[in-house]
C-alpha cells in the first residue's frame, strides 16, 4: 500500500461524527443538518429533462476531452462571465467530474517529487480538506498559510520564507473561500502572480462558490478575469476549477471544468487519459444547458440572499457574525470552545454545524479554525430561520 495513506487526516465530517458519539440529541426538536455543503434547492426542471433527453449517450464511450459543443459552451460562459477577450474551447477547457476529482488529481499529474528538495503546496488555512490529501498523496509537503478574522482573511504572503518558496510547486486558493466568503482582490491576485513569476509554481484557484453571491451587479473576481485585466496574456501557470454542484443544483451530477494556461492542460489531459475520467455523454448534454442559462442561477442567488439575510438578522447581537463576501456559510465564532459548542448544539438544539478546527492545521503556533463553526445555510428558508433561533438561545 501507499505509506503515504497513513499520513492522511479522518475527513472533517468522520471527526465529528466521533465527536457526537454517544450524544442524545434533544429529542422534542427535529434535527436540523448545517454542517455539509451540499445543495438542498431543487435541480432545475430543464436540467433533469436535458439528463433524461440524453440517455441514449450511455451506449457510447466518451472522449476525455469531452465533447467540443460542451467545451464551446463552457468557453462562452466564461468569457461572458469574467468578461475575457477570448478562450480556446480545444485548448484552455476540458469538462471534469466535478472540481473535487480534479483538484485532487491535478496535483498528482503537476508535482515532481524526484527533486533533490521535496516539494511543497501552498494553501490557505482554514482550507477544503481534498488540497491537503493531494499534496501529501503526490509526495508533497504541505505548508499553510493562516487567514485570520483580525486581517480579514487576506492572505498574507509573508508567513511563508523565500526558503519554502523556492520549493512551492502548486499552490491551492479559494475564492470565494470556504469556510469564510471571502472573495480575493485583484492586488491579492497580482501578489500571487508575481511569487508564481518568481518560483514558477502553478496556481490552482478553486473556484466552485463563484455564482453564490448576494448582489447581482457585483460579481465575485475570478483568477481568470484578474490575469486578464493585469494583462497575463495565455493565463501563465494558472488552472481554474468550477463546478455545476452549487450554481444549478446538481452536487449528484458531477459535472465541472477546469480552464486555464493550454500547455499545463495539454499535460494534465495525458494523465486523466490513463486516469479513465471521461464524463457521461448524458451528463456533458445537461451540463451544456445549464451552463447556457443564467435565470436558474438568479433565482438560485435568490433563495441564498434571503436566507443570509434573516440570518444576519437574527444572529446580529448574539455572536460575533458578518456577512460574507459570497458562497453559502457563515464562519462564526463561538463563545467557548468550537467542539463544546458543537455538542452542545447538537445535544440542547439538535442543530448540526462543523468545528473550524476540523477545517484547519496548526500553522505558525496556531490552529486559525478554533473557536469557529462552519454553519452551511443549505437548508430551506424556515428550516434555516429555525436553526438561526436555536443557536441564538444556545448563546443566551
Amino acid at each position: 500500500m501507499n505509506p503515504m495513506l497513513n499520513s492522511l487526516q479522518p475527513y472533517p465530517f468522520q471527526k465529528l461524527s466521533k465527536l457526537l458519539e454517544g450524544i442524545i440529541p434533544n429529542p422534542s426538536l427535529s434535527p436540523i443538518n448545517l454542517h455539509i455543503g451540499e445543495p438542498k434547492h431543487a435541480t432545475p426542471d430543464f436540467i433533469r429533462q436535458e439528463l433524461i433527453n440524453n440517455l441514449d449517450g450511455l451506449a457510447h464511450y466518451p472522449t476525455t476531452l469531452g465533447a467540443k459543443w460542451l467545451r464551446t459552451s463552457i468557453a462562452a460562459w466564461l468569457v461572458k462571465r469574467y468578461r475575457l477577450a477570448t478562450i480556446n474551447p480545444d485548448t484552455e477547457v476540458i469538462p471534469v467530474n466535478g472540481s473535487r476529482e480534479a483538484l485532487f488529481s491535478f496535483a498528482q499529474a503537476v508535482i515532481d517529487a524526484h527533486r533533490a528538495q521535496p516539494p511543497v503546496v501552498v494553501c490557505s488555512n482554514p482550507f477544503y480538506q481534498i488540497y491537503e490529501g493531494a499534496a501529501l498523496l503526490a509526495g508533497a509537503i504541505p505548508h499553510f498559510l493562516n487567514t485570520l478574522v483580525e486581517n480579514n482573511f487576506v492572505l498574507n504572503y509573508a508567513q511563508l520564507p523565500d526558503a519554502t518558496w523556492s520549493r512551492t510547486q502548486l499552490v491551492y486558493v479559494c475564492s470565494p473561500n470556504n469556510p469564510t466568503g471571502r472573495v480575493m482582490t485583484l492586488d491579492e491576485w497580482q501578489q500571487l502572480f508575481a511569487l508564481s513569476d518568481r518560483y514558477g509554481f502553478i496556481i490552482a484557484s478553486d473556484e466552485c462558490y463563484s455564482e453564490i453571491y448576494f448582489d447581482e451587479d457585483y460579481p465575485p473576481l475570478g483568477a481568470l478575469e484578474a490575469a486578464h485585466r493585469l494583462g497575463r496574456d495565455g493565463f501563465p501557470r494558472l488552472v481554474v476549477f468550477s463546478s455545476l454542484s452549487k450554481r444549478s443544483n446538481v452536487p449528484g451530477m458531477r459535472s465541472g471544468f477546469v480552464a486555464g494556461d493550454a500547455a499545463i492542460l495539454k499535460k494534465f489531459l495525458l494523465y486523466r487519459t490513463y486516469h479513465g475520467s471521461a464524463m457521461n455523454p448524458a451528463v456533458q448534454a445537461a451540463s451544456k444547458a445549464a451552463w447556457a442559462d443564467e435565470q436558474h442561477v438568479i433565482e438560485n442567488r435568490r433563495m441564498y440572499r434571503e436566507k443570509f439575510n434573516t440570518a444576519m438578522a437574527i444572529m446580529t447581537g448574539h455572536l460575533p457574525v458578518t456577512m460574507p463576501d459570497a458562497a453559502f456559510y457563515l464562519w462564526v465564532k463561538t463563545p467557548l470552545s468550537d467542539t463544546e459548542f458543537t455538542q452542545k448544539l447538537y445535544r440542547d438544539y439538535n442543530v448540526n454545524v462543523l468545528p473550524g478546527s476540523y477545517l484547519a492545521r496548526e500553522a505558525h503556533g496556531i490552529n486559525p479554525g478554533e473557536n469557529f463553526v462552519r454553519i452551511a445555510l443549505v437548508a430551506p428558508l424556515a428550516e434555516c430561520v429555525e436553526a438561526m433561533e436555536r443557536i441564538k438561545d444556545c448563546c443566551i
